[in-house]
């Protein structure tokens, strides 16, 4: 059960094409109705939407997948990194995000940007992603560098004024269909204002972990956020503390979703104007350089280095049922709960317990009488804490024997 964002429905998103868009191809404003992948067999009307779509020929979309994910320790490691583990469903996040974009954005068009320690077992989780729309980092560089690495290849392999999606690859979305829609209203804007287009959702809660977004200038002067109508981007705050986040929600701002609409040359020359721990290497980008593309470059985040900064961005309002799946505690909003609210991934009693989240692939759990606490419990180590601090792990890892900390795990073998 995933998190809802409560709020009005959308309405239809704004008309016309993508850029190159056929005319006879499915009006942006129209509804395609398409199921997600696994919903079974489409009605005829759906599956004519879902091809017209498949003929889009301008859409792209770069997917964020570094780094391992230390927030879900002991189950990530870097032989098994977040991005390839099956926390919210039963697929690997990475396979659930790519299978997410189709049809609107099939593999071909889709690119990976992650690092090469965790590369190879990536790939095999989607085959369906063609090698060569790997890009692999000589080294870790930030989610800044990794945007302009992913804008420079769509610039060069379909053309500077090309739209692209960028999203996370550990992102929870309860509706498919309506994610799929939003992106290409959002995907309108981006081509018709240039602007820096982010997919927001109305918070439910003051989160301190999350990025918010203050609505400014209405786009439409007829729809505005009550009619889920886009607007300029007044302020971007990431991860306040409680006390502004509070604020925040008050003043009406929404989360940043971690998803993203752009042209190539838009946000590549943002980039060039407002991030300067970026800017220096992207001649050497635009060169294929990567080497030196590296070594000019400081690691920022896209959040800190481009929207916090930017005056170009515009959020348009969703009702997604999103969630990020951050920490142990983000999977209580991303499951199935029982009706105490607990959640458990394998064999799991719970006995006046409330709130708790269960990860076991070596043996039964039973709790007895306890609230709000993570149990992992892996083939030779069981980790136990509260969902509170289980928030942030550094101060645990830091403390920790390397042999305890540094837990490889093989990664389970594919089925053929």
């Amino acid at each position: 059960m995933h998190a809802s964002v409560s709020g009005p429905d959308l309405p239809p998103v704004p008309s016309g094409h993508l850029p190159g868009e056929p005319s006879a191809g499915v009006p942006v404003g129209s509804s395609s109705g398409f199921a997600d992948a696994d919903a079974g067999t489409l009605p005829g009307e759906q599956l004519a939407g879902a091809a017209l779509l498949e003929t889009e020929p301008t859409l792209w979309a770069v997917v964020l997948a570094g780094g391992i994910g230390s927030r879900f320790w002991p189950l990530s490691s870097p032989e098994r990194p977040k991005q390839l583990l099956a926390l919210v469903g039963d697929r690997p996040l990475i396979a659930d995000t790519v299978a997410r974009l189709q049809p609107l954005v099939p593999a071909e068009r889709v690119l990976v940007v992650t690092s090469r320690d965790i590369a190879e077992p990536l790939r095999a989780a989607i085959p369906e992603v063609p090698e060569a729309n790997m890009l692999v980092e000589p080294h870790p560089m930030g989610t800044a560098a990794a945007l302009a690495w992913g804008a420079q290849e769509v610039s060069r392999r379909a053309g500077p004024d090309t739209v692209f999606c960028t999203l996370h690859a550990d992102l929870a979305v309860g509706q498919p269909e309506e994610f799929r829609r939003v992106v290409r209203g959002a995907a309108v804007i981006a081509a018709d204002e240039d602007a820096l287009v982010v997919v927001g959702a109305r918070p439910t809660r003051a989160e301190t972990g999350f990025g918010y977004l203050q609505p400014g200038q209405r786009l439409d002067a007829t729809q505005g956020l009550e009619q889920n109508g886009a607007c300029r981007v007044a302020r971007y705050v990431e991860k306040p503390t409680e006390q502004l986040a509070q604020a925040l929600v008050g003043d009406g701002a929404l989360w940043n979703t971690g998803t993203f609409v752009w042209r190539a040359r838009t946000v590549l020359a943002e980039l060039a104007a407002v991030t300067p721990e970026i800017a220096p290497g992207l001649d050497a980008l635009a060169l294929g350089d990567m080497e030196a593309f590296a070594a000019l470059i400081t690691s920022v985040s896209l959040d800190r280095g481009l929207l916090e900064r930017t005056r170009r961005a515009v959020v348009l309002p969703a009702d997604l049922m999103w969630d990020d799946v951050g920490t142990w505690a983000s999977l209580r909003r991303a499951r199935e709960l029982d009706d105490t609210g607990n959640g458990a991934v394998g064999p799991a009693h719970f006995v006046d317990c409330s709130g708790n989240v269960v990860h076991t692939e070596a043996g039964t759990v039973v709790m007895y009488g306890v609230d709000s606490l993570v149990v992992v419990v892996l083939d030779g180590l069981t980790f136990v804490t509260t969902l509170e601090r289980a928030q942030d792990l550094r101060g645990l890892l830091d403390r920790l024997p390397d042999d305890v900390r540094n837990r490889a795990r093989r990664l389970p073998e594919r089925e053929s």
